[in-house]
């Protein structure tokens, strides 16, 4: 079971954002991610709770952010309820989307892993509801995932595979890499795998 601790900065100005204490690991039937978020001030600043089943699909997610609630799912599409720090409103939303992205590391893992990509392959389309920092606001967009590299290293805890993907941003043209191991973010734009207590899990 993977343990450890990201830093969430601005991949623009590299202002940090937060940092993410996490715990994961594969199951009979799929593979789940829970974390806990804490600011640069140090006060608590949500949480994170995804669970896929064995296709890489979500069939539940729950995010903390200021106050904000979000639960979802996988069906029709994807669905989430959406609740206000009060508590006194709540809005359902449905996509015809494959899966639900947001600024935790979890996401990129989670794609990844729904997707099952080999190196020789075209990149593939993926629609993704994302839920923007700091009210969990929901918004749709489009990428494609190409699977670069896949390498396997040495290291003094037996072979460690790591993935190298290029992820593009369908309405901007802007491109970026994602390297990720198992299931550990080894690096992406405004993450960084600042501490990991165990190595990385295989998925079969």
């Amino acid at each position: 079971m993977p343990r450890g601790r990201y830093s969430l900065h601005d991949p623009h100005d590299h202002t940090p954002l937060a940092e993410e204490h996490f715990h994961c690991a594969p199951g009979p039937s799929g593979w789940r991610y829970v974390s806990q978020l804490t600011a640069p001030s140090g006060d608590p600043a949500g949480s994170v709770d995804l669970a896929l089943d064995d296709l890489g699909r979500p069939i539940r997610l729950e995010l903390h952010a200021s106050g904000w609630q979000v639960r979802g799912a996988a069906l029709d599409g994807v669905t989430w309820v959406r609740t206000d720090p009060t508590g006194a409103h709540a809005t359902e939303g449905n996509v015809r989307a494959h899966a639900f992205t947001g600024t935790s590391p979890a996401f990129l893992v989670a794609t990844a892993r729904l997707l099952h990509l080999t190196p020789d392959a075209s990149a593939t389309r993926v629609r993704l509801v994302a839920f923007t920092d700091p009210v969990l606001a929901p918004r749709t967009l489009d990428q494609s995932w190409a699977l670069i590299t896949r390498e396997t290293h040495a290291t003094d805890n037996g072979p460690l595979t790591v993935e190298e993907y290029q992820v593009t941003a369908l309405d901007t043209g802007e491109q970026h890499a994602v390297h990720l191991s198992g299931d550990v973010i080894l690096s992406a734009p405004g993450i960084e795998l600042e501490d990991l207590e165990s190595p990385p899990s295989a998925f079969a």
